[in-house]
């Protein structure tokens, strides 16, 4: 595939480059001062788990954040937690739950780091006006800008802190952060399998109401599983064993089979066909009776790990056209599975995420969305597939995620983010004038 086309899909071909683990600041301020043999762009890396080149480059430095992994304080009066950027977020919920604390919202890909989680937005199921993206938790953050300058920005500086969250690393590297938490609040979970009409019929109304919900979605069936979720004062004792087995079905177990019946049933009509059984029979399990009860400490998303293995892109679409959204999606799969022969082996995944103005490059700045995660197994005839995504996309005004949304347009990222986006440009050269911590990649967008 040649080097333009690599570019437009979002991934760049990686060529071995210098990495660098670190486990202490000091070291994170010495590679980055100005003067040092440190090859440019320099780009901080955690977990690896974006979709996208966001942190990788063909050249230069990536400097391996999860030596950084020590808790700092829990403060259960004033319900913060101060941690360094490189511990995970599962180890961070597990630490937080033994003080009766979790963190605000449900989030998705727990095996993410802290900081990348602030710097590239780590979303998951609101309940309500809760907030969708970890960062909007964020009260202050220590970082190392791209000359190498140490700095905390903190709640004196709201503007400031609004671009750090979601600044993909182009600010500076996060070193330590301190976020706001709260006691551990127990909601109910339901669940209902529909067809993508009945789906529609209510998903406007419930896109409204003091609800979270979570989706997997099955064009090729016509099916969606839902997951509806809503705190309740005295909604019993909560479990973590039900919810740790729905997602190592969803998110291991599911994508292992159909990578296995992918290699070993060769006629595409069977396959696709025992695939989609087998889909339908392990949502039916891991949403039993059993997975009733839930809170922000146990209910973990997917593990960094399992993401890793599958090929995937999000894009956020307005909540209020969702109904709309989710017939053309199954219509457009459909008709390309025809014209192509390519289609996804594993459902989308979809949630409802509440609108956030704290970060400036939120993709639900302007109101609330619905976030939804096309995800694959197989690599032959993704490329040409997410082209494809992307431009359905950009027809239903859908609004992209650069860590995460493949084969995005420049001009189409410009138009979206607008104004916010130009503001940010503007930040990032003023603290990183020789873009040093700028990759060819994220070049494309914010040079």
């Amino acid at each position: 595939m040649s080097a333009a086309r690599l570019k437009k899909t979002g991934r760049f071909a990686v060529s071995a480059a210098a990495e660098i683990p670190v486990n202490n600041i000091e070291s994170i301020v010495r590679i980055m001062q100005r003067g040092t043999s440190t090859a440019v762009p320099i780009r901080p890396q955690g977990a690896a788990t974006a979709s996208t080149d966001c942190n990788r480059s063909s050249a230069g430095t990536t400097v391996r954040m999860t030596g950084l992994d020590r808790i700092i304080d829990i403060d259960t009066y004033n319900h913060t937690v101060t941690a360094q950027s490189g511990v995970r977020l599962y180890a961070l919920a597990e630490a937080l739950a033994e003080q009766g604390l979790e963190l605000i919202g449900n989030h998705e890909m727990t095996g993410r780091t802290l900081g990348g989680a602030i710097a590239a937005p780590c979303l998951g199921p609101s309940i309500g006006n809760e907030a969708g993206a970890l960062a909007s938790s964020v009260v202050s953050v220590k970082m190392v800008t791209g000359a190498g300058k140490a700095m905390t920005v903190g709640p004196d500086s709201q503007k400031f802190l609004a671009a750090v969250r979601a600044s993909y690393g182009m600010l500076g590297v996060i070193t330590e952060a301190t976020l706001n938490v709260q006691p551990q609040n127990t909601f109910t979970a339901s669940h209902r399998k529909l067809s993508i009409d009945e789906f529609c019929a209510v998903s406007d109304r419930i896109s409204n109401a003091p609800v979270g919900f979570r989706f997997a979605l099955m064009p090729y069936r016509d099916r969606v599983y839902l997951d509806l979720r809503r705190y309740a004062a005295n909604a019993g004792q909560t479990y973590n064993t039900p919810w740790k087995i729905k997602d190592w079905g969803e998110s291991t177990v599911l994508p292992q089979v159909c990578k296995s019946l992918n290699r070993l049933l060769p006629i595409q009509s069977v396959r696709y066909r025992v695939i989609d059984s087998v889909t339908e029979a392990t949502q039916g399990i891991v949403n039993s009776r059993f997975v009733r009860t839930g809170n922000n400490a146990t209910m973990q998303g997917r593990t960094a790990s399992s993401i890793k293995k599958l090929l995937y892109s999000t894009w956020c679409f307005p909540a209020t056209d969702f109904s709309f959204v989710a017939r053309a999606y199954r219509d457009f799969c459909r008709e390309t599975f025809e014209r192509t022969g390519y289609r996804c082996d594993v459902p989308a995944i979809g949630y409802r995420i509440s609108r956030d103005a704290t970060s400036v490059l939120s993709p639900s700045f302007d109101e609330p969305m619905i976030a939804l995660q096309t995800t694959a197994t197989q690599v032959a005839g993704w490329e040409d597939f997410v082209i494809d995504l992307a431009d359905f996309a950009e027809h239903w005004a859908g609004v992209p995620i650069f860590s995460q949304t493949r084969s995005l347009r420049a001009d189409y990222a410009k138009q979206v983010y607008g104004n916010r986006l130009a503001w940010f440009r503007k930040l990032r050269r003023q603290l990183d004038p020789e873009d040093r911590l700028l990759t060819p990649f994220m070049a494309q967008y914010f040079q």
